[in-house]
This record gives structure tokens, C-alpha cells and sequence, in this order.
């Protein structure tokens, strides 16, 4: 039955192809449609988001009224909240009348919020507030407006990531993401891509009054294999392409595609990232502090022993015996970057001479082991600290460019300072 209702949603939308996570993608919308909740869509660029915001709202009680797709991405950041909430006459400059906003316009339907990451965060804050209260204001207003509005969101890009980096309200993620749905891309369709080339090839025939093309078996293969960047809409244009170029002789060799095919990168080996690790950063700074440290500890440990075989007796092979320990737990990271300064030839220290000599050495490395023992006690985040005060110092305690200088996003810096008591700098 369910496999009957996704076939009819097929035809309806006109989407094309049988891959499984299509399928699953489709049968979520299916049931999530009939209520209110919040949607968040999530897909690369072209892999056809906007079609799962139609069949939302088509199968919606509110299908009899007003549905409105808009590109985040498009408006300007000092339009975007004229355009959803409206304004009032005089509110800014060239508001000659008072203009509603698509949030009250569309009351009672669906709004599609296209590439929502792009949103600006001031923005964010008053989507939130219809989201959880129904409620909005006008630009230029103090007087509080109620919308019945269904909000259906999509984007390509990490939205756990923009929380963290600061671009994107945490707390209007998880109000978005009620109900997640996941459009695939085409590379992971498998053979929906031929399908998909075959139907757009026979509209493209009929546009332009010319035979349909076809594929040859090794074109097929070249065709599959091809990780389509651009997903849906590269196909199409691909094929577009090839309709209108293409010879008299309209079977498509794979020679023939590869010349259409941007880079021919289809046998470049793709990056993968480990979702549950996409989170998770390290910053190359606080890599960079750990390898000086583990070299400053190795060359503590070196003094040390330099210093005792000094002030020893005994044979230096008894001393270098007795500290083998340090040798085999020095770590490779270190050796490797004091390799450069190691001479090619050894130096030879007679140990069992009369050290006398090395009295006056002795004593200067006996003070520096005991400056750099006091010098442990400086951790990672004593120095972190000291140049998150430094670099607020140097900005007049703006945090924005503070955090720009530091190579750390705001949000970061506000965790830091807080952890460090520096409110009050």
C-alpha cells in the first residue's frame, strides 16, 4: 500500500527514479504532511529540496491556500526583513507606503525557506519568535501581529556546523528540525541517473523538435559513474547540452560524453568525513602548542640527564643505563623536528674525566633546569588565556574582531572568556 501511495506522489511531482533513499525521503514527507510541525530539508545543491516543500504542503490541510518559495540566499541582508515581516510608511529610507511581509500575507499556508543558513542571525531571532508564538512585527513597528504559517525549511550546508561557528542560532535549529528529511544526492541513486537522463533527453527532443539522444553500454557505465557535483540540475543541463550539439548520429559514445562531462573527474577519488565526527574541530593552534610543549618536556628530561652525568662518578655508560627509560619514551614528533640541528658526526664527552672544568656549566644548567621546571607550570590554557586578553586588549575589548584575530569563531570566544572569567575585562 505505502509502496502504491509513494509511486502516486511520483507521478504527481513528476520525480523520477526508484533508488531506496528516495523512497524513504518521500514516504517522511508523506507523514509528516497532514500536521503542522516544523520541516528541515537537507540535501546538496540540485538534488531537488524544493519538490518535497510542494508535496508538504499538497498534502496539507492548508493545500487550498497560499504556498511561497524564497531563496534566503537572494535577499539582502538589509531587505530580508522587510520582505518576511513587512514595514511601515517612513520606517527607513524609500518606505513611502506600508508594505505586508509574506508572513502575514501567507497566513493560513506554507512558507518554504530556501538555503535558511544564509539567513542573517537577526533575522533568525525573529523567525524564532514565530515559530514558537505565532506572533511578528513590522520594521518600523511596536505593534505585535499574529500569522497561522507553516514553515518548511531547507539547506545544503552543515547547520550543526554555522552553530558552532557562531552564523546560525542553536536554539532555532532544533525548532526547525522537528521532523528531518534527507534528499539524497544523485551520485547515490545508482540507476535513477539513467532514468532520469532518459526522461530528460525525450522533453528536451520535444522542445526542440530533434531526435531523442541515446546511450551507448559503455556511455551507460561512463554515465554512473560520474559523481554529478550539481546533481539533478547538472544532469539536465548536461543533457540539454547534448540534445542541442550533438551530430546528426544521435547514440552517444562514451568518447562522445566525456567531452561534455566538466573535468571528466568521475574517477577522482571522493573525500569522506565521518558524520558523527563532522563536529568535532581541532584548532591548529592548540596542535601547535602540544608539539612545543612534548619537545619542551624532551628537552627537559635531556638537561636533566646531562646534569647527572656531570655530577656523577660513574661511567656515562652506567648514567645513559640507568636512563634508558627517557630514551625509548622520547617522543618521534620531537626528534623529528631536532633532527635538523643533530651534527653529522658525534661528539664524544669523556664523563669519567675530571669534570671540574664543567663546574661553572654545571651550576648554569642546574638554574635553567630549575626556570624550566617553573616554566611547566605555563599549561596550553594559560597561554590561550593571555592571547584572548591580548587580542581584546588590542581590539577595545570587541569581541567580533577579537574572535577575527584570533582565528575562532564569536561563539568560541564567548565560551572562552567565560571559561577564563575574563567578563569583566
Amino acid at each position: 500500500m505505502v509502496e502504491s501511495e509513494i509511486q502516486s506522489i511520483k507521478q504527481r511531482f513528476g520525480i523520477i527514479g526508484n533508488s531506496s533513499l528516495l523512497n524513504h525521503a518521500i514516504q517522511v514527507a508523506m507523514q509528516v504532511a497532514p500536521t503542522d510541525m516544523s520541516v528541515l530539508i537537507t540535501g546538496e545543491s540540485g538534488s531537488g529540496k524544493e519538490s518535497f516543500s510542494k508535496i508538504i504542503h499538497h498534502l496539507s490541510p492548508r493545500k487550498h491556500n497560499q504556498f511561497i518559495a524564497i531563496n534566503c540566499g537572494s535577499i539582502p541582508e538589509g531587505t530580508i526583513d522587510s520582505e518576511l515581516f513587512g514595514h511601515e510608511k517612513g520606517s527607513f529610507t524609500g518606505a513611502h507606503e506600508a508594505r505586508k511581509g509574506y508572513f502575514e500575507v501567507t497566513s493560513g499556508g506554507t512558507i518554504f525557506l530556501d538555503e535558511i543558513g544564509e539567513m542573517p542571525i537577526g533575522t533568525q531571532a525573529r523567525l524564532l519568535r514565530v515559530l514558537e508564538n505565532g506572533e511578528f512585527i513590522k520594521v518600523g513597528s511596536s505593534k505585535v501581529l499574529k500569522t497561522d504559517v507553516r514553515v518548511v525549511a531547507a539547506t545544503n550546508v552543515n547547520l550543526m556546523k554555522s552553530v558552532d561557528e557562531g552564523k546560525f542560532r542553536e536554539d532555532l535549529y532544533y525548532r526547525l528540525s522537528t521532523v528531518p528529511i534527507y534528499v539524497p544526492p544523485l551520485r547515490d541513486r545508482g540507476n535513477d541517473i539513467e532514468l532520469l537522463f532518459r526522461k530528460f533527453a525525450t522533453d528536451f527532443a520535444e522542445k526542440y523538435k530533434v531526435k531523442p539522444i541515446a546511450l551507448t553500454e559503455d556511455a551507460k557505465e561512463t554515465l554512473l559513474q560520474y559523481r554529478f557535483p550539481g546533481n539533478i540540475r547538472q544532469l539536465k543541463n548536461l543533457t540539454e547540452q547534448i540534445s542541442v550539439l550533438s551530430s546528426e548520429d544521435k547514440l552517444i559514445t562514451k568518447e562522445t560524453l566525456l567531452k561534455y562531462l566538466p573535468g571528466n573527474n568521475n574517477q577522482l577519488p571522493a573525500l569522506y568525513q565521518d558524520p558523527e565526527k563532522s563536529n568535532q574541530h581541532i584548532s591548529e593552534r592548540d596542535l601547535l602548542y602540544k608539539v612545543l610543549f612534548d619537545m619542551k618536556k624532551d628537552m627537559n628530561d635531556l638537561k636533566k640527564f646531562v646534569l647527572e652525568a656531570l655530577q656523577t662518578e660513574g661511567s656515562a655508560h652506567q648514567v645513559i643505563e640507568d636512563h634508558s627509560e627517557l630514551f625509548e619514551n622520547l617522543d618521534n614528533n620531537s626528534l623529528h623536528h631536532q633532527k635538523s640541528v643533530i651534527p653529522d658526526e658525534p661528539v664524544l664527552l669523556n664523563i669519567n674525566s675530571d669534570h671540574s672544568q664543567y663546574d661553572d656549566d654545571a651550576s648554569e644548567i642546574q638554574d635553567i633546569t630549575h626556570e624550566t621546571e617553573e616554566d611547566d607550570s605555563l599549561s596550553i590554557e594559560k597561554k590561550e588565556k593571555e592571547l584572548i586578553i591580548k587580542a581584546l586588549m588590542k581590539n577595545n575589548n570587541k569581541r567580533k574582531y577579537a574572535a577575527k584575530d584570533l582565528g575562532i569563531s564569536e561563539r568560541t570566544l564567548y565560551r572562552k572568556i567565560k571559561q577564563y572569567e575574563l567578563e569583566d575585562l
